[in-house]
């Protein structure tokens, strides 16, 4: 058994690393998904954060190339485990200064940093040094035992997906919905009850379009109200620098029906307002 691990390590990794890096490098989301981290506000440019996105996805191809062509060399497995070591001190600076701030660790999902995404950097760690050991090619590997190797495959994947939040989609929104339709709505006892507001702000505070507004906000939720088939929630917020800052107020605009549970990826209008003209602000919070 430890030799099936350790021979198929370089494969199970090498496919996770190629699959996260492809969407830091090319996917078309990398430059909304960048907003939303630490990065901007460490580099202080949201283009700037994403070529570094771009950069890091393009270092974690090379890795998973490493591993997966010559997959009993030492150096992929090494160079892996020191990825996932960056991983974890990066995810650690940005929980500890800007805990609203996404991951970006797959360039698909959007939501704050979790346990998971620590997790899954560990596995990366800990998949790394085991790599670093392989003793056979992972396809010799599965030649010589079909079935053991394809059940330990299953097995894997199947761990990996459940730290895996831009997955939840394919699994565990779908289990959610199909949830709710056998038991109800757990927010009232059908589609027509009302969704209380703090199940929308929930909901907003998981968005990107939170993450974008909330070095601007500076107060907890102070109004709300509904109009055109829309929630409205009024935040205060402050805008620009020390020497031009502004009061403003702080308007985000979301479906009233919607909640976690029915969906992963809301819709979100943001809106800033100039307390002293009440006109709006001219600003692109994702640049």
């Amino acid at each position: 058994m430890a030799s099936l691990t350790t021979n198929l390590a370089p494969l199970l990794l090498g496919v996770l690393l190629a699959a996260t890096g492809a969407g830091k490098a090319f996917g078309r989301q990398a430059a909304g998904q960048a907003a939303g981290t630490v990065l901007v506000r460490v580099l202080n440019d949201g283009r700037r954060a994403t070529r570094v996105l771009r950069a890091t996805g393009a270092v974690e191809l090379v890795v998973a190339a490493g591993l997966l062509a010559v997959p009993t060399t030492v150096v992929p497995g090494i160079a892996a485990a020191v990825l996932g070591l960056g991983f974890l001190g990066y995810l650690g600076y940005a929980r500890a200064t800007a805990p609203e701030s996404s991951c970006g660790c797959t360039a698909r999902s959007d939501g704050p940093i979790t346990w998971r995404a620590f997790v899954r950097a560990g596995l990366v760690v800990v998949g790394g040094a085991v790599a670093a050991g392989a003793q056979a090619a992972w396809w010799t590997q599965t030649a010589r035992h079909p079935v053991a190797s394809l059940a330990f495959l299953v097995v894997a994947t199947a761990v990996l997906a459940t730290f895996s939040s831009d997955l939840d989609q394919l699994w565990l929104v779908p289990l959610r919905r199909t949830r709710l339709r056998i038991l109800g709505h757990p927010l009232g006892t059908g589609p027509d009850e009302e969704v209380p507001v703090a199940a929308s702000v929930e909901l907003l505070e998981r968005s990107l379009a939170w993450v974008a507004a909330a070095p601007v906000v500076r107060s907890g939720l102070i109004d709300h109200w509904e109009a055109d088939g829309w929630r409205f929630l009024q935040f205060a917020g402050v805008h620009g620098a020390d020497g031009t800052a502004r009061p403003v107020t702080v308007l985000f605009a979301l479906d009233p029906r919607a909640t976690k549970d029915t969906t992963d990826r809301p819709a979100v209008r943001v809106t800033l307002i100039d307390d002293r003209t009440d006109e709006p602000v001219p600003v692109d919070l994702l640049a």
